[in-house]
């Protein structure tokens, strides 16, 4: 059996200085394994991490396409306790450069949704679901 656990997901980087500053300008900050060659960020469920794209791929075994472009047909999202945080959330974002790719929208399933992008295109939501609940910590415990 496999452990139904995430505690940790990487973010290839084509250039990491410029990621560690924006996650740093939405106001995360970077635990201390984090060094000139890796980033970490603490989130309520899991470490995000960093790591340089092309040590990533070597690592896996795998050839990287380095067109920053593309979708990688992977999406994260930030769930907020409240409706109006989507908006709230999202306006920070955009002041920390963030690209908004879906201005918030009430949802049909009853909650509020809206999406960005990080300077490398990799795709966040934020949304609020009335139905989800949450740990002391922050962590989702359904959804």
């Amino acid at each position: 059996m496999v452990l139904q656990r995430v505690s940790l997901i990487t973010i290839g980087a084509f250039d990491l200085p410029l990621l560690r500053s924006f996650y740093k300008s939405l106001g995360w900050e970077e635990t201390e394994i984090s060094s000139d060659n890796y980033a970490a960020f603490k989130t309520a469920g899991v470490i995000l991490s960093i790591y340089p794209i092309e040590e990533l791929a070597r690592d896996a075994g795998l050839k990287i396409n380095m067109n920053t472009d593309s979708f990688r047909g992977v999406s994260f999202a930030i769930n907020v306790n409240k409706l109006q945080e989507v908006d709230e959330t999202i306006d920070e974002i955009r002041k920390a450069g963030g690209k908004i790719l879906r201005e918030p929208s009430d949802a049909f399933w009853g909650g509020r949704t809206a999406y960005f992008a990080d300077p490398e295109n990799n795709i966040w939501e934020v949304a609020y679901n009335p139905s989800s609940v949450f740990d002391e910590r922050g962590a989702m415990l359904s959804y």
